[in-house]
């Protein structure tokens, strides 16, 4: 009884939640501009390379975001 209670409101959060995300958001009701800093692919690729241009004091180079690169450093245990 309680679960469709539940089920309904759950949904009506996220259809309210994603209706009020376009219009703030994708139709700017308030305003404003997208940041040419986020439209534009040479921004990324300039502070990308200012990010790894970075000196590091700490140890060898590694890369500022490795996630995104799959990049890193692995040691074997008798390194350590």
């Amino acid at each position: 009884m309680a679960g469709k209670y539940i089920w309904s409101a759950l949904v009506g959060t996220i259809g309210v939640a994603y209706v009020c995300d376009t219009i703030i958001s994708d139709q700017k009701i308030f305003g404003g501009s997208t940041p040419s800093t986020v439209s534009r692919k040479e921004w990324l690729l300039e502070t990308d390379k200012k990010f790894q241009a970075w000196p590091r004091t700490a140890g060898p180079p590694v890369v500022m975001n490795p996630i995104s690169r799959q990049n890193f450093i692995v040691k074997s245990g008798l390194d350590q």
